[in-house]
């Protein structure tokens, strides 16, 4: 059964092809949105336009060089986008389909780890002790892991101040966290490829911003110069925050958030819901 429209004739089939290529542009372009690839993709539409009015009016040198331009560009396009590719993949393992884990056994950590960071990371500010904390969620960080000290310690408070006291062996790294562990300490975090934000944001917090866009983590950035705390998610830091009962009440946000989309629950503690998500902002605003 169909329809014709335009002398067109429209099935049922031809409907769901174009739906679902609609869907995938729209994700494509979310994927990009707010990334250098939005310019790399602004650069390839308008060298479409140059192509189609050179060819147009004939101009054959033109149409020529840009022919094969466009073709090593197409090449490329696997290393230009590779960030965004790999973001895509990353998302797509982590949306549920083709996962077999208890819920539970996804999450981040509990209430009294959440609570047992935000106190560390007000302790270390109010000294102006740099840290950087990541919380591993659903996208494991073992590579980050291995890039440092493993210590597979229990979570606390004492041994958390030990690691950033400075002039330590660990400080300048940062402290990996799951499910209640420690799991490693002075580990390397790639930096934001964010240009813009590379103008006025500190090592840490590239740091910081470079593993949200690459993972699904929640880093805790405690600045050495002013103390200020921030929180990295999704590519973007939040802005400073000074109050300890606020700070968890950002991290039970960003750390919930997942699960209870997945779950579908509907109570859920009252601290979490108070945070909107503006508390998160692009790094580059």
């Amino acid at each position: 059964m169909g329809v014709t429209l335009w002398g067109f004739a429209i099935g049922l089939q031809d409907l769901v092809d174009v739906l679902a290529t609609a869907f995938l542009i729209y994700y494509l372009l979310l994927l990009i949105r707010g990334t250098r690839g939005v310019r790399i993709m602004i650069g390839l539409l308008l060298l479409l336009i140059v192509l189609g009015v050179s060819t147009r009016v004939h101009l054959l040198v033109l149409t020529t060089v840009l022919q094969f331009l466009l073709v090593g560009t197409a090449v490329s396009l696997p290393i230009l986008f590779q960030p965004e590719l790999r973001r895509a993949l990353e998302q797509l393992g982590r949306s549920g389909f083709f996962s077999f884990r208890d819920p539970a056994d996804e999450r981040a950590g509990g209430e009294a780890a959440l609570s047992l960071l935000a106190r560390t990371a007000i302790i270390l500010s109010n000294s102006r002790i740099g840290a950087l904390i990541a919380i591993e969620q659903s996208t494991g960080l073992r590579e980050f892991v291995e890039s440092g000290t493993r210590l597979d310690a229990q979570l606390s408070l004492e041994l958390l101040l030990t690691i950033f006291t400075p002039h330590s062996p660990l400080h300048d790294g940062a402290v990996i966290v799951k499910d209640g562990t420690i799991e490693a300490a002075g580990c390397f975090l790639p930096l934001s490829d964010n240009v813009t934000a590379g103008a006025h944001l500190g090592t840490r917090h590239r740091a910081a911003v470079g593993l949200s866009e690459q993972t699904d983590a929640v880093v805790i950035v405690v600045s050495e110069q002013s103390g200020h705390v921030s929180i990295a998610r999704t590519g973007r830091i939040s802005r400073e925050i000074d109050d300890e009962q606020r700070l968890r009440s950002v991290l039970l946000a960003c750390c919930r958030a997942p699960r209870r989309r997945r779950a579908g629950r509907k109570q859920q503690p009252s601290a979490a819901r108070t945070v909107p998500a503006s508390e998160l902002v692009n790094p580059s605003a």
